[in-house]
């Protein structure tokens, strides 16, 4: 059996992140923090090296590994929400010491890892079987930062 996860590069703040992000979401933990037992490029024995927690159920792994490599929007993880409540919670917590608003539901948090808060409806809104509706979801989704899904909704059913 194979097993698949993702592994999120940090300089140095792997436990922090992890810590943050579990606290944030439901069925989710801090599995295990590894230590080196030697020295690295990335810093000496007994630092934090890696840790593995789980996001939603999801395994997860963050790296410790420096500050050659930053994130960017090329990866991102998606969050739908069920309403418009948990879409600003969490985008007021990712946001938060030093995130950033994005366009489109997009944010990045402190670490520079990007995600999408959406609400569930947004997809059923932009996939509607009538096209006009469809694409006034759309256009409305266009102009947002956060995705406000009563916004989305007036522009869906305005004629």
């Amino acid at each position: 059996m194979h097993t698949f996860y993702s592994c999120l590069w940090f300089d140095g703040k792997a436990e922090e992140a992890a810590e943050f992000y579990t606290a944030l979401l439901p069925d989710s933990h801090v599995d295990r923090v590894w230590h080196s037992p030697a020295d690295t490029p990335s810093g000496p024995a007994g630092m934090v090296l890696t840790v593995d927690f789980t996001l939603l159920g999801n395994r997860v792994q963050g790296l410790n590994g420096g500050p050659e490599f930053r994130f960017n929007e090329a990866v991102s993880f998606v969050v739908e929400c069920d309403d418009q409540a948990e879409v600003d919670r969490l985008w007021d917590a990712l946001t938060a010491d030093g995130g950033e608003p994005g366009p489109c539901g997009w944010l990045k948090d402190r670490f520079g890892l990007s995600w999408q808060i959406v609400p569930r409806e947004l997809n059923e809104l932009v996939n509607d079987p009538d096209p006009e509706r469809a694409r006034r979801s759309m256009e409305a989704m266009l102009k947002m930062g956060k995705i406000e899904v009563d916004e989305l909704r007036r522009a869906a059913d305005a004629a």
